[in-house]
This record gives C-alpha cells, sequence and structure tokens, in this order.
C-alpha cells in the first residue's frame, strides 16, 4: 500500500470509519481547508469518498501494520468514527493511542462506551446524537437560540435572535457587558435570503430585527438577557 503524503501546512486529520457521521465530519474538514485522511474497510466506500478528501485509503484499522502504511502518527489528530461496532471502536482506539497518536478523539455511542473511552485515555469523546438532542430541546424551548457552542465551566457563545425589547437601539444604549455581563463576539444579518457577518461593530451600531447577536458569556446570563428583553 502507498504511503501517503500531505503538505507541511496544512492540518493534516485522519477519521476512521465512514458512516454518515464519519462521511459529514471528513467532508467539514475538508471544506475547513484541513488535509483528511478518510479511512474504512468497505471499499465502495472508499470509492465514494475518493474525491471528497485529500485521501481515502481501504484498510482494517485495528491492523497496526496498515494503520503504519498511511502514516497514521504524523496526522494532528485522528478522529475515530465508528459508530456500529463497539469491538472494532474499541480495537482502533487503543492501537491509535498505543502508536502514539497526537490527538485522539473518539466517538461514544452510549454512556458505557464514553466511560470505556475515557478510562482508556482518550483525549476527546464525541456523543453527538446526546449533544444535537441537547440542542434541539434548548432550540424548541428557547425560540430565540439559533445555535450555541458549549463551553467548560458553564459558558457558551450563543448565536440569538434580537429580542423584541433592543430593535432599533445601539449597542452603547444595550450595554451588554456592564448590564448583563456579556460580551458581543459580532452580529449576523439576513439580507435578501443571505447570511452576512457585520464584523467588528462599535457602540453606535443600531440593532434591527434582520440582526442575530452572536454572544460570549456564561449560560445563566445569556438566559436572563433572552428572558428581560424579549
Amino acid at each position: 500500500m502507498p504511503d501517503i503524503f500531505f503538505e507541511m501546512s496544512a492540518l493534516k486529520i485522519a477519521v476512521i470509519g465512514l458512516g454518515q457521521f464519519g462521511r459529514a465530519i471528513a467532508t467539514a474538514l475538508t471544506k475547513c481547508g484541513a488535509e483528511v485522511l478518510a479511512i474504512d474497510t468497505r471499499e465502495e466506500v472508499i470509492d465514494n469518498m475518493a474525491d471528497q478528501v485529500s485521501a481515502a485509503v481501504a484498510l482494517d484499522a485495528t491492523d497496526k501494520k496498515a494503520l503504519s502504511s498511511v502514516n497514521i502518527t504524523d496526522m494532528d489528530a485522528v478522529v475515530v468514527a465508528i459508530g456500529q461496532d463497539m469491538e472494532q471502536l474499541l480495537l482502533t482506539t487503543v492501537l491509535v493511542l498505543e502508536m502514539g497518536c497526537k490527538r485522539v478523539i473518539a466517538r461514544a455511542t452510549g454512556k458505557r462506551v464514553r466511560l470505556i473511552l475515557e478510562k482508556i485515555g482518550v483525549h476527546e469523546v464525541l456523543s453527538p446524537e446526546v449533544e444535537v438532542g441537547q440542542i434541539v430541546a434548548e432550540r424548541l424551548t428557547n425560540p430565540n437560540l439559533v445555535s450555541y457552542l458549549q463551553l467548560p465551566d458553564n459558558y457558551r457563545i450563543a448565536e440569538i435572535k434580537t429580542p423584541r425589547q433592543i430593535i432599533g437601539r445601539t449597542l452603547g444604549n444595550v450595554n451588554l457587558r456592564e448590564r448583563y455581563r456579556l460580551s458581543l463576539v459580532t452580529v449576523k444579518s439576513i439580507k435578501e435570503g443571505e447570511s452576512h457577518i457585520e464584523g467588528v461593530v462599535d457602540y453606535e451600531f443600531k440593532i434591527d430585527s434582520c440582526h442575530t447577536l452572536v454572544l460570549f458569556g456564561q449560560n445563566k446570563d445569556l438566559e436572563r438577557f433572552v428572558a428581560i428583553n424579549q
């Protein structure tokens, strides 16, 4: 099997397991400019992915020699996205950890799998089903919430539809930092059906109904901001 080489300037990431979740990660990383090595045991899946990533290889990821042949330890990160076969998931994860891969991210399909992955020393564990469920639940209970990124210590970056009470006011008048303990990252707007970033805005910027605010702060402060101004 030929060696796989990448340019040094690009982030190099291997994605092992090309189910729906793995394919989504691989294509998203490629769009973000990463050099993606896609790995799966199924030839037909590899054929379908070949033109969507930097390199796609059919191999058994539980075989150390096979992984060595594609320079797996040279990757900046390895994502083990195997979802159906728990034994294959765990064997692959243990192997890439033992081989000394810099950063290993693995998918957990349940609490038991998450616990095992954490115990064997996986650097990061993903639980997409749980995370999607939480996002959907929050969006249903809080219609103003467009999306969010949860951070440690109860902080998050959240995109919020402009609350009714602040439409027409300037950012200086709203006084996010002093009044709500929130920091504005940027403002997004919808113009002619397309989303645009307003960039770095100043205190004189007037908030309109077409805007969404990208805010950073603690969960409770974000919730309070929406509750007061809805």
